[in-house]
């Protein structure tokens, strides 16, 4: 009985669900012109303008422009996976979705759990930096005023006063929220242009004005600025100098560097969650997304060499960069060009993030991972209005009280986590088979019996040796099937451990590694040949022939190496980061086992076998099947 009992709650944890054409599907109405738009409007906020600034001045100096080019090349490697399940999975929270369908319940809630994580803290962070930028433009009256009334001695893990007009700016946008949501299409767009044009003004002033020297200071240069102290007072105090040049912090401040820009990137995702409501979402889905990256890699690298051309990276001011650079050089019209930009962007990604989270909370509760009430829709509008109230108070509650700028690290761990889950996902799919195959499945497997039986004279363990050996590296069937999909399944999830051991190893003893340190540079290397020759057998099994109009390249290759460099960026974070992280786990897990998997299954009492995925999935996806 216990057996039995253990064994239904692990099928339980690795219950797939299966695509069934939902009633009530979004009418479809967005291009690849307004799915772009939502992309670069959730992705180009305040990672731009806010943390380009901390960055340069503490972690990476100049070298500021190659961090987001790392976080821009993973960035690309995990779109290529979402553009792969967007075009399979053109449905309203399609991340979380694609990972319930592929890998199951539990590694769904958690990919759920982190992505509400990250949106919630991003919207609490870009309504503070609009509040601080919106009060720096009237003379910080705001800020005086509050801590003045509020004088509290807050934790250092709270906020200094609390921010009663960023929290009243996200309980309006909540409100907005509440209608449908192309009402609120035409003012992201206009917000979106107006934040590129100011992000290309900025770049030109930025080589116009900007001076080489300021990518190859040396100590002298450190000696000088810092006798000149109404200048260091006006752009924020000198903070840790490094050792000068181009990189002052070395290869350790870039990964770093590199692990927080991927805070910037946060947004892109947007896009495949809006599947449902895309008019050609096999096509659009994919470009948009390439585009969006592409537009945001360009702006954060424009920005980031414009501000350390134009001031030297120890003199910027970390909570309002671009402006202060600005008066550095002079113009101080410009400046209020920049902070009319700047509160473009972020409300364009406030809009943008503050409208993904609820869609995603909606459908994690009418799959009864969180609680029902959740999933409810206004009749009229046809919007999450339960969700949406629920992620706004949230956010407004963490943007009243807490000083939200130390958690961009927390935002990057929980998305890069989430995006390795995608990446690993898209890798197990490929070589799942379909249940008509179950037929030819079984005719192979008596063929195999009847050999094996008209050979007796084998010895059993050889034949048995022998057998596993051939089906790994001389498949049986040109087509998947259920014994090649499980041998997938484990060598990935083999390849995950591997690469986290060998991130760690890396991460934390690169010195000794490249050196060559026996011990350390032997198990290095024994874990690179372990990796190549799991990855050759996953390379030999067969791959889905079912048409997609996008599919990741370079399978498997790809998808794994997505998954390393999001490991080994994760590697990066202080433990305090990680301390922060495990406690959100923890209340999710208590959320998920004491409600949710008691409630998924709610609908699924016959414990049918759920229909092969991509038969499912070209029924959900419109004009599949028909030409």
């Amino acid at each position: 009985m216990l057996l039995q009992n253990v064994g239904q709650f692990g099928e339980k944890l690795v219950h797939r669900r299966p695509l069934e054409l939902r009633v009530g599907r979004p009418r479809a109405y967005l291009n690849t012109l307004n799915l772009g738009a939502l992309g670069v409007g959730s992705t180009l906020g305040a990672g731009v303008y806010i943390l380009t600034g901390e960055l340069a001045k503490v972690r990476a100096g100049p070298a500021t422009v190659i961090c987001f080019l790392v976080a821009a090349l993973s960035c690309v490697m995990s779109s290529l996976c979402f553009a792969e399940f967007g075009a399979r999975v053109p449905r309203s929270g399609t991340a979380y979705l694609y990972i319930y369908v592929t890998v199951g319940q539990l590694c769904a809630f958690i990919i759920g759990w982190n992505l509400i994580l990250s949106y919630v803290i991003a919207t609490s962070n870009v309504s503070r930096a609009w509040s601080y930028v919106f009060d720096n433009l009237i003379g910080n009256h705001i800020s005086q005023v509050l801590q003045e009334t509020f004088s509290l001695q807050m934790p250092y893990f709270l906020a200094r006063y609390p921010d009663f007009f960023a929290l009243g700016l996200v309980l309006l946008l909540t409100g907005l929220l509440v209608l449908r949501a192309r009402e609120s299409a035409l003012v992201n767009r206009v917000f979106i242009g107006i934040n590129i044009l100011v992000l290309s003004f900025i770049i030109v002033s930025g080589f116009i004005k900007g001076d080489l020297h300021n990518w190859q200071l040396m100590g002298q240069d450190y000696t000088l600025n810092m006798s000149e102290s109404r200048g260091t007072s006006r752009l924020g105090g000198l903070g840790l100098l490094g050792s000068g040049g181009f990189v002052p912090f070395g290869v350790e401040g870039i990964l770093q560097g590199a692990a927080t820009c991927f805070y910037a990137f946060l947004g892109f995702d947007s896009i495949a969650t809006r599947g449902g409501e895309a008019t050609n979402p096999q096509r659009s889905i994919p470009f948009s997304i390439m585009i969006t990256i592409f537009i945001c890699f360009v702006a954060y690298f424009g920005v980031s060499a414009a501000l350390t051309l134009m001031v030297p990276y120890y003199l910027i001011h970390p909570a309002s960069p671009l402006p202060q650079a600005f008066l550095h050089i002079g113009w101080d019209a410009a400046r209020y060009v920049v902070i009319v930009g700047t509160l473009c962007a972020l409300i364009s990604s406030l809009l943008g993030t503050m409208f993904t989270t609820p869609r995603l909370i909606s459908a994690m509760a009418e799959d009864g991972l969180l609680f029902r009430g959740l999933a409810w829709i206004h009749d009229r509008t046809g919007t999450p209005v339960m969700a949406i109230m629920a992620s706004g108070n949230l956010a407004g509650v963490m943007t009243l009280l807490l000083e939200l700028g130390d958690l961009v690290d927390l935002v990057s761990v929980g998305t890069l986590f989430a995006y390795s889950l995608v990446a690993f996902s898209v890798l197990v799919l490929r070589y799942q088979p379909d249940e008509n195959l179950s037929k030819r499945e079984k005719t192979e497997n008596e063929i195999e019996i009847s050999e094996r039986e008209a050979s007796p004279l084998e010895s059993v363990p050889e034949a048995g040796i022998s057998r596993i050996l051939k089906s790994l590296w001389f498949p049986p069937s040109t087509i998947p099937t259920q014994k090649s999909g499980q041998i997938v399944y484990g060598c990935a999830s083999l390849l995950v451990l591997l690469l986290t051991i060998l991130s760690l190893i890396l991460a934390q003893w690169p010195s000794q590694v490249l050196s060559g340190d026996p011990v350390l540079t032997a198990v290095a290397v024994l874990l690179l040949l372990l990796i190549t020759g799991v990855t050759v057998i996953i390379w030999r099994q067969p791959q889905d022939p079912s048409p997609l109009y996008f599919k990741v390249p370079a399978l498997p290759v790809l998808p794994l190496v997505s998954i390393f460099v999001n490991v080994y960026l994760m590697m990066q974070m202080a433990s305090g980061t990680w301390a922060l992280f495990g406690i959100w786990e923890a209340i999710g897990l208590v959320i998920y086992f004491g409600y949710g998997i008691r409630h998924s299954l709610e609908e699924n009492n016959e414990q049918q076998p759920p229909a092969s995925t991509s038969q499912a999935l070209e029924k959900d996806i419109p004009g599949v099947g028909s030409s």
